[in-house]
C-alpha cells in the first residue's frame, strides 16, 4: 500500500517542486515507511513524483523508483497472482522491470493485463513523453484526477485535500482502463488528451464490449481543455474475469423451491446441502474463497517487531491481520477463513465499531487498571497519541449495545468454540457523537469526497473509526485499552454485490424475476469501483493500513460469474436464508451455524451511525456534513501551488 502523487505543469509560473503540507500529510499517513519526491523537467513541462511506502513484502523499495533511461514508476499494488513475485521480492520492483523492458503500448497493456491483485500506478515513460496510469478492473486502490489553470496543469493522487467552492474539484479515475497522456503534444496545445485502453472481455475472436459510452460518461466531468479518446489502435486489456452467467432455468423457478419454505431455517439450509450438485459448488465455493484469502494474510512481513524471546511467548505475538468484524456471515466466513492459515499462535484482530445510543446517559466506563468509573475519553487525535485512552467500553445493556455489537460478541463465541486455541482479539471500538463530528472534519470528510452522499458519509466515517482499530477488549470484569497494529484489515465487500444481499435485489427480483435480479447484480459489480471502493481505499489508508478485498479475488469473481444465478441467491425465500444463499451454505459447511442464518444489516445500521444525527434523511441525499471545511483550507490550486 502506498500514497502515490504526480503533479504536472507546462507552466514555469505554475509549478512547485514541493506539494503543499496538507496534501503531502495526506499522502504519508498512507505509506509512514518511506517518503521520496523526484522531479523531471525539461524545456515543455515539468513533472513532481511524490511517494510514500507502506511496507508489506520483500526489501523496503523507496518510491519513486527511476531507471538508467529516465523512466519513472509509482506504484500503489498487490500482485496477488499473474506474475510471479517471489516471497523475499518486492512487487514494486518487479513490475517496474517488467515495464521498462516494454517496447511498445501493446507490451505495456501485457503486463497490466497479467496481474491479478489490487493495484493503482503512475508510469512515466521517458522515450515517448507519455504518463501512464490508471486502476484495476475493480477500482480497488484509489486514485484521482484534478485538472486545472486552463490546461496548464494536473494533479494525480491516492488522496486529495479537502476542497470548498472550487470549480475544478478533485475525481476519481475511473476503473474503466489505463489512460495515457503525450505530454509534450498537451504542451503545445495547451489541451489535455486523454487516451485510453480499455478493459474487453476477448472470448476466442470475439472481442465484447464497446467504450463509446464509457468515453462519453468519463467526458461528462471534465473541463473544455479534457478530451478522452480511444487510442488509434483500439488496443485493450483483457478483462481478468468471465463475463456474467445470464442463464436462466427452463423450469419456472418456482419449482425448483416447492416445499423448501415450509421448514425451519436452519433445516433449510441442511436440505440444500444434501443436494449433491450443491454441496460440489459449495465446497469448490470454499475452497476458491479460502484460497483467495490464503493470499491475502501470508502476503506480509511477520515478526518484525519483536525480539526472539517475544516471538516465544504467544501472549505478546501481534496481530498482523484484522478483520473488519460485524458476527455476519460475510466477516465471520473472512474470519474462519484466515484461522486456516494464519499462524496458530498469531492473534487476529476482529475490529467492531459501535455508536453512542444515548448521549445523554452516563455509561460505565473502566480505567487503566480495568477498573469501573464514570469518565469519558477521546479517541487520540493522532495515531502517534500513546498516552490517550479511546472511546470507553460500556456494559452490555448500555450505550455502545447495537445490533453489531451484539451479532458479533455472539459471532466472536462461535469462532472461539471453533478454534478455542487462537487469540481472538475482539476489539470494541466506541464513538461518541463528539468525536464522530471531530474525526468527520478533521481527518475524515477530504477522505470520503469526492463522493458526498449521506451514505457515503455513514460508511466512511464508520469504517474510518473501525479500520483505526482504536478500542477496548472486554471480558466480563475488566476492560484493557487496545490499539490494532495490524496493517493488513480484510473487509468483506462485494458479497452482498455478488449474491443479491441487498434489499434492492429482493424488490428487483419481485418485479422482474431472475432476469432483473442478473442485470441488478451485473450492475452492482459494474458500479463498485466508483461506489465503494475508492473511498474505502482512502478511508483505512488513512492510518497506514492496507485493505484487503477477498470476495474481490478475480478468481473468487470468476467462479461465482460462472454459476447460474438460483445457485448464488434464492430470494423466494426469506431474509436471512435467501440473499447470499451459497455464502451462507458455505457457513454451515465451516460449522458456522448461527451467523449463517443472520439476516443482512448494512453497517450503517448495524453500528447505528445512521441514527445519531438526523433520522429524516435519505441515503442518497448530499450530505451537507462532509462539506465543513476548516478555515485553513485553502482552494486546490493555491494548495499545491501547480
Amino acid at each position: 500500500m502506498c500514497g502515490i502523487c504526480c503533479a504536472v505543469s507546462f507552466s514555469i509560473e505554475h509549478f512547485s517542486k514541493n506539494l503543499k503540507e496538507d496534501l503531502l500529510c495526506n499522502l504519508k499517513r498512507r505509506g509512514p515507511n518511506s517518503s521520496k519526491q523526484l522531479l523531471k523537467s525539461n524545456a515543455d513541462y515539468h513533472c513532481l513524483f511524490s511517494g510514500h511506502v507502506l511496507h508489506l513484502r520483500g526489501v523496503l523499495t523507496a518510491q519513486p523508483v527511476e531507471d538508467e533511461r529516465g523512466n519513472v514508476f509509482l506504484w500503489n499494488g498487490e500482485v496477488f497472482g499473474g506474475i510471479k513475485v517471489a516471497p523475499e521480492e518486492n512487487d514494486t520492483q518487479i513490475m517496474f522491470n517488467y515495464l521498462s523492458s516494454c517496447k511498445n503500448e501493446s507490451d505495456i497493456l501485457s503486463v497490466f493485463s497479467e496481474v491479478q491483485g489490487p493495484w493503482s500506478f503512475i508510469y512515466y515513460q521517458a522515450s515517448s513523453h507519455s504518463l501512464w496510469f490508471g486502476r484495476d478492473f475493480f477500482g480497488r486502490r484509489s486514485l484521482l484526477w484534478q485538472f486545472s489553470n486552463l490546461g496548464k496543469s494536473f494533479c494525480l493522487s491516492s488522496v486529495a485535500t479537502q476542497t470548498s467552492g472550487v470549480v475544478n474539484q478533485w475525481q476519481e479515475v475511473p476503473a474503466s482502463g489505463i489512460f495515457r497522456i503525450d505530454l509534450l503534444s498537451a504542451s503545445i496545445s495547451k489541451s489535455v488528451v486523454l487516451k485510453l485502453y480499455p478493459w474487453k472481455y476477448n472470448a476466442g475472436n470475439n472481442v465484447i464490449k464497446e467504450c463509446a459510452g464509457s468515453l462519453t460518461l468519463i467526458s461528462a466531468d471534465l473541463p473544455t481543455f479534457v478530451s478522452v479518446v480511444e487510442n488509434e489502435a483500439k488496443l485493450y486489456l483483457k478483462e481478468p474475469v468471465v463475463p456474467l452467467n445470464m442463464m436462466l432455468p427452463q423450469a419456472p423457478f418456482e419449482i425448483h423451491c416447492s416445499g423448501i419454505s415450509s421448514i425451519p431455517p436452519r433445516e433449510t439450509l441442511k436440505v440444500f446441502l444434501t443436494d449433491g450438485h450443491m454441496n460440489e459448488v459449495v465446497q469448490q465455493f470454499i475452497d476458491v474463497l479460502s484460497a483467495a484469502v490464503k493470499r491475502r494474510v501470508l502476503c506480509l512481513p511477520r515478526d518484525e517487531n519483536l525480539s526472539p524471546s517475544e516471538v516465544l511467548k504467544t501472549n505478546n505475538r501481534k496481530a498482523n491481520v484484522a478483520i473488519l468484524f460485524s458476527g455476519g456471515v460475510d466477516s465471520m466466513v473472512i474470519a474462519a477463513l484466515a484461522d486456516r492459515h494464519i499462524p496458530l499462535d498469531e492473534p487476529i484482530d476482529l475490529l467492531n465499531v459501535a455508536f453512542i445510543m444515548k448521549e445523554k446517559s452516563t455509561p460505565t466506563h473502566f480505567n487503566k487498571e480495568g477498573k469501573k468509573q464514570k469518565n469519558h475519553y477521546e479517541i487520540p487525535p493522532e495515531e502517534s497519541s500513546k498516552n490517550a485512552l479511546a472511546a470507553a467500553s460500556a456494559s452490555p445493556d448500555e450505550q455502545f449495545n447495537v445490533p453489531d455489537r451484539i451479532t458479533g460478541r455472539t459471532g466472536l463465541r462461535e469462532l472461539q468454540a471453533a478454534n478455542p486455541s487462537r487469540v481472538w482479539n475482539f476489539v470494541e471500538i466506541n464513538v461518541s457523537l463528539e468525536e464522530l463530528q471531530k474525526f468527520r472534519r478533521t481527518r475524515i470528510s477530504h477522505l470520503v469526497q469526492p463522493l458526498d452522499t449521506v451514505l457515503d458519509d455513514s460508511i466512511g466515517c464508520a469504517v474510518w473509526f473501525a479500520s483505526g482499530g482504536v478500542g477496548w477488549l472486554v471480558t466480563q470484569d475488566e476492560a484493557k485499552h487496545y490499539q490494532s497494529r495490524a496493517k493488513v484489515v480484510l473487509t468483506g465487500i462485494g458479497a452482498d454485490e455478488q449474491l443479491g444481499g441487498y434489499s434492492r435485489h429482493r424488490v428487483r427480483f419481485q418485479k422482474h424475476g431472475l432476469e432483473g435480479l442478473n442485470k441488478e447484480i451485473e450492475m452492482e459489480l459494474g458500479r463498485i469501483s466508483s461506489r465503494n471502493l475508492g473511498r474505502d481505499d482512502r478511508v483505512i489508508g488513512d492510518h497506514g493500513k492496507e485493505a484487503r478485498f477477498p470476495f474481490l479475488d478475480e478468481n473468487v469473481v470468476s467462479f461465482l460469474n460462472s454459476l447460474p444465478v438460483w445457485e448464488k441467491a434464492n430470494l423466494t425465500l426469506p431474509r436471512g436464508i435467501g440473499e447470499k444463499l451459497i455464502l451462507r451454505l458455505a457457513a454451515m459447511e465451516l460449522g458456522l451455524t448461527t451467523s449463517a442464518l443472520l439476516p443482512k444489516r448494512a453497517m450503517q445500521f448495524g453500528s447505528r451511525i445512521a441514527k445519531m444525527e438526523k433520522n429524516n434523511e435519505k441515503a442518497s441525499d448530499k450530505c451537507g456534513r462532509l462539506q465543513v471545511i476548516s478555515l485553513e483550507n485553502l482552494s486546490i490550486e493555491e494548495e499545491i501551488q501547480l
